[in-house]
């Protein structure tokens, strides 16, 4: 029983030096140059309707439910989605709006966990026909994804992603 008492402190003591050792916020994102204007690429990106038409998230979901509220592509602006394991449930809100350069949005995962992140959408004009757009979210992590990210970070986690859904985008724009 002893023994056993001196495992677990031991255990727990290394989890809880793993939690205060790691790195709590995250910042990952991913560029791409799309070949239009960065009016068009903005106005398009803007709107939380598209985002199912390029989003890997929403194209690996079986048919989610989404629901829009308020006018979409505006300050306020809100999606909700229950999905699959994939996506789960959660909201995106529109928080800050600089026209014609920054987007961010508040999302708020409901399940499979509570978890809140900021979502940045940029675009800065190359050429007047060629446009860099930048995708990426930051956030927070909680006990015991602190622990988990230390072998499995969200760069490794999230960096597909954003690769898939700006490639999405590109394809979209491009037609």
């Amino acid at each position: 029983m002893t023994l056993f008492f001196y495992v677990a402190i031991a255990l727990i003591t290394f989890v809880a030096f793993l939690h205060a050792w790691s790195k709590k916020d995250y910042d990952v994102s991913r560029t791409i140059v799309i070949n239009r204007p960065k009016s068009d690429v903005y106005a398009f990106t803007r709107r939380l309707k598209n985002q199912t038409l390029w989003n890997s998230w929403y194209l690996k979901a079986n048919s989610p439910q989404i629901k829009f509220k308020e006018a979409d592509g505006k300050l306020g602006a809100i999606s909700y989605w229950k999905g699959n394991d994939r996506i789960g449930e959660g909201t995106q809100k529109i928080t800050k709006i600089k026209p014609g350069k920054v987007l961010e949005t508040k999302i708020l995962l409901v399940k499979p966990t509570n978890a809140i992140a900021l979502a940045y959408f940029a675009t800065k004009e190359i050429q007047p026909e060629r446009t860099k757009m930048v995708f990426g979210v930051r956030g927070y992590l909680s006990f015991p994804f602190t622990v988990i990210s230390i072998f499995y970070s969200m760069e490794n986690r999230l960096g597909k992603e954003f690769e898939e859904s700006l490639q999405n985008l590109k394809r979209e724009l491009e037609k």
